[in-house]
């Protein structure tokens, strides 16, 4: 992009960033903030020794010293990041986010049909052992004996790290322009209609969902989410828009990168919860609490408070 082109688009928006550096409110100083770097980032590397450059510069310095003028505000970098950097990624990203859901659906209906069709299905997926296994503990009476097969505490490691390996591997593959990325969400959504349909075929689908769905649902929002931050990542590869290849798939790896890192407290809960609490025999009111509690929180944090968020900007830039 010219330039002149790249001023024309965008100086209305620096004119009213610079209003707003006098402003005392943190969360629409962190919002420019936020603006600023990615301009400044493309004017450096396309005109580095332009004066919109160096104006660009001095504006985000500006910023910066109204965002971390004493240690206290530093100190609250964490906590904006989470409160205010996150959700608005999410506001940003929805089609990529609506996409991997549907993606994963669509999936996990393949496995459902699959195994309802096919008695031989469930086996190919989850694998002779696994079925071997989980057949003698429905047998016993105990349909979700799994999770009583090792010690909690190396199980909550175990089941922790590979579940942040999963969307790590589902945002790296949107370096295949999402190929690698909607692969990983189709084997995974798969893998979990045949799983959870080998407990209906059994006769016990209502109490594994009330056992496996209290960390399934922290677990299963995370790896769409992690799909989504994957398809952020390839979409900017395929789709640069008005930006050069690279530059978008820059922009486009950061924003998906913080979106995985910001899914690892929630892989840490639901590893948890899969550790310590599925293996209890809970009353089924305080399985569903559970269940609609993470349901509600995941709905919350990943949707509506983007969006909230989003008016909530866009109301004090008016």
């Amino acid at each position: 992009m010219r330039e002149a082109l790249f001023k024309k688009q965008n100086l209305e928006k620096w004119k009213e960033i610079e209003e707003d550096s006098r402003t005392d409110n943190p969360d629409l100083l962190s919002q420019r903030y936020i603006e600023l770097t990615d301009d400044l980032a493309y004017s450096k590397t396309f005109y580095p020794e332009s004066p919109t450059t160096s104006y660009l510069n001095g504006l985000t310095s500006t910023f910066f010293n109204r965002i971390y003028a004493n240690k206290k505000e530093k100190r609250n970098r964490f906590v904006l990041f989470w409160k205010e950097e996150l959700p608005y990624l999410f506001y940003n990203s929805q089609k990529e986010l609506a996409y991997s859901f549907i993606i994963f659906f669509v999936s996990c209906v393949i496995g459902i049909i699959s195994t309802l069709n096919d008695d031989t299905f469930v086996r190919l997926i989850l694998g002779d052992d696994y079925v071997d296994m989980t057949m003698e503990n429905i047998a016993k009476g105990n349909p979700t004996g799994v999770y009583n097969s090792q010690s909690e505490i190396s199980m909550f490691f175990a089941i922790t790290i590979n579940n942040i390996k999963v969307a790590f591997t589902e945002f790296v593959g949107g370096v295949t322009g999402s190929l690698l990325t909607i692969f990983a969400l189709f084997r995974n959504g798969v893998m979990l209609g045949t799983f959870q349909t080998m407990f209906f075929q059994k006769n016990v689908g209502l109490p594994s969902v009330l056992a496996i769905w209290i960390h399934g649902t922290l677990e299963i929002s995370a790896i769409v989410i992690a799909g989504c931050a994957g398809l952020v990542m390839g979409n900017s590869l395929l789709f640069p828009k008005t930006f050069s290849r690279l530059e978008s798939f820059k922009r486009g790896a950061r924003q998906g990168l913080k979106i995985a890192i910001g899914l690892v407290p929630v892989f840490i809960a639901a590893g948890f919860l899969e550790s310590f609490i599925t293996r209890k025999t809970l009353p089924p009111v305080m399985s569903c609490l559970i269940i609609g509690g993470s349901a509600i929180f995941m709905i919350w944090y990943f949707v509506l408070y983007p969006i909230q968020l989003h008016r909530k900007y866009s109301e004090n830039e008016q």
